[in-house]
């Protein structure tokens, strides 16, 4: 993965000198909170229900053992031991002390990481497939552009105090595992008809309070445009974003206001003009970046122990075909560790875990981690004969649930257990959905299927594009879920269609069991999952078994 260069030590080192002076002027009196606030979100500080928050930075979702180990050491020394992995592949630290921050900062220096642009109206931080550089449906590792962008808009003069917060993402295979469609530019790594290399662009995507999928802007950018093209798009919604309601605020409004044929003609104006200044500096940089990405030595030796182990172990064999994924090596696998154990809160690892992770990573997994969009942690290259000893360590350390895919692997946002925004709990909802159908075990029967849950209408648990998805709603004082069907995040992405009238807190669990006990009785066979039972036939039998009771409407 990528290391830091000396310029990035020193300029990381200076934005937290700089926020360290700050703090103390906070501290003292010399800023009010009002004055500090603009300051601590470009330092991605966050002013929660009951304590300060701190988002760090996770680039594209890539970390090493010894970054692992240092939040692990981060998390036990100025928080509650814990840390929680983020749908946007960052992880946040819940419970800091204002004086301890700069302390924080410091220690994620010292690893080569960073909080800078978790937060504000600016480039956030650039996400990408968790399984970049091993799936086996690979195009190309996205993760060298993907360094690019985050290189490139790290404290971009132009784009610091955007009409709103901006969201880049990119995926190197045809299987979108990175949601580029909910982003404000998606960007899919395609081939064209020469062989060459360049991007499917697409921009204005997002969820929150308007939901849309983004539109295509061009079917194939070469390689070399990369950079003027995504500058061309910024500099556009620059210009024309609303800046007088946040609303209305990021560039999918922009798109509604002004029509897609509109726009597309103002980012080709403006990539004519901005091409010619880009003269190659890019890409000889891109080319020392992907450099640092080159595949890790691979070995060759027998798999008989993974066999083995799957043909004897019903546990072994429950857990890999859940939590395994098909490797570019025939002889290695992906491994997904689940943080969803039933009852857990997703997202969550311990400082314990953190290191069992990071020494599995360094004994197994050629030193590389991932954090995914789901919230669980990937080891990318583990042979397959190392498959039972990475099982067993994980069984452990609580970090070898077989539910990968399944009803528990639920995406959940942290709701009002910790954000001054949200409206309701997301996670006991979570929790509760998870620990229910373990108790029934169906959750196998049942088979692939995405839960998202929010808090809020901002959507950071993603509910618009969950087969089924959860809103947390607050009416007229008390918590109100409203569920949608239908949503898809993959390349199929789809808004979900909402169902009707909210549930009641202590209603949303039996919901959700009555519609998943109509899929098992109307699904065509095992095969049929949830998502193509519901494209196949429609609302009306789902609504219907959902309302059935009348004591189960909240006519909010």
């Amino acid at each position: 993965m990528y290391d830091y260069t000396d310029f990035d030590e020193a300029f990381v080192r200076e934005r937290v000198a700089q926020f360290t002076a700050q703090v103390e002027r906070r501290l003292d009196g010399s800023l009010s909170e009002e004055e500090f606030r603009p300051l601590r979100l470009m330092n991605g500080l966050y002013l929660q229900l009951h304590a300060y928050m701190l988002r760090v930075a996770i680039p594209y979702g890539s970390l090493d053992p010894s970054k692992m180990r240092q939040l692990a050491h981060i998390a036990e020394t100025w928080d509650k031991g814990y840390g929680h992995f983020t749908t946007r592949q960052n992880i946040q630290f819940n419970w800091p002390k204002l004086t301890d921050v700069p302390a924080m900062l410091d220690a994620l220096a010292d690893v080569g990481m960073h909080a800078i642009q978790t937060s504000g109206n600016c480039v956030r931080n650039v996400t990408a497939d968790h399984f970049a550089g091993a799936a086996a449906d690979e195009v190309a590792d996205p993760r060298p552009w993907a360094e690019l962008l985050r290189q490139w808009s790290t404290d971009h003069p132009e784009f610091q105090f955007l009409p709103r917060k901006f969201k880049i993402a990119i995926t190197g295979a045809e299987a979108d595992r990175a949601v580029i469609r909910a982003h404000d530019i998606g960007l899919q790594v395609v081939r064209n008809a020469r062989g060459e290399i360049g991007f499917r662009v697409l921009v204005g995507g997002g969820l929150g309070r308007t939901p849309l999928i983004g539109i295509t802007v061009r079917e194939f950018l070469p390689e070399p445009d990369l950079l003027p093209y995504v500058e061309a798009v910024l500099s556009v919604y620059n210009t024309l974003g609303r800046r007088d309601n946040k609303y209305k605020a990021r560039i999918k409004i922009t798109i509604r206001e002004i029509g897609e044929e509109a726009l597309r003609g103002m980012i080709e104006a403006r990539f004519e003009e901005l091409r010619p200044e880009f003269h190659g500096a890019d890409q000889a940089l891109l080319g020392d970046i992907r450099a640092a990405f080159a595949p890790p030595a691979f070995r060759n030796a027998p798999v008989d122990g993974y066999e083995a182990s799957f043909k004897s172990d019903p546990v072994f064999r429950s857990w890999a075909e859940t939590n395994l994924a098909p490797h570019r090596n025939d002889q290695y696998a992906i491994v997904t560790i689940s943080t969803k154990a039933h009852g857990r809160t997703p997202g969550d690892a311990t400082s314990e875990q953190m290191r069992v992770i990071a020494d599995l990573a360094e004994r197994f997994g050629h030193g590389d981690i991932r954090i995914s969009h789901e919230q669980n942690v990937i080891l990318p290259h583990v042979h397959k004969g190392d498959l039972p000893a990475v099982h067993a360590a994980l069984l452990a350390a609580d970090l070898g649930t077989a539910n990968v895919g399944l009803v528990s692997d639920i995406i959940a946002c942290p709701g009002m257990d910790y954000c001054a925004l949200a409206t309701a709990r997301s996670i006991p909802v979570a929790q509760e959905i998870a620990t229910r159908f373990k108790a029934l075990d169906l959750e196998h029967e049942i088979g692939p299927l995405k839960i998202k849950i929010s808090g809020c209408i901002n959507a950071c648990g993603h509910h618009h594009v969950g087969h089924i998805g959860i809103l947390g709603l607050d009416r007229a004082g008390v918590e109100n879920y409203q569920i949608t069907l239908g949503g898809s995040g993959a390349e199929d992405a789809v808004i979900g269609d909402k169902t009707g009238p909210g549930f009641a807190y202590d209603q949303v669990v039996p919901a959700v069991e009555r519609i998943l006990r109509a899929y098992l009785d109307q699904r065509e066979g095992p095969q049929e999952s949830f998502l193509d039972a519901f494209r196949r036939l429609g609302m009306d039998p789902f609504k219907a078994a959902l309302y059935e009771a009348e004591g189960s409407r909240d006519a909010a």
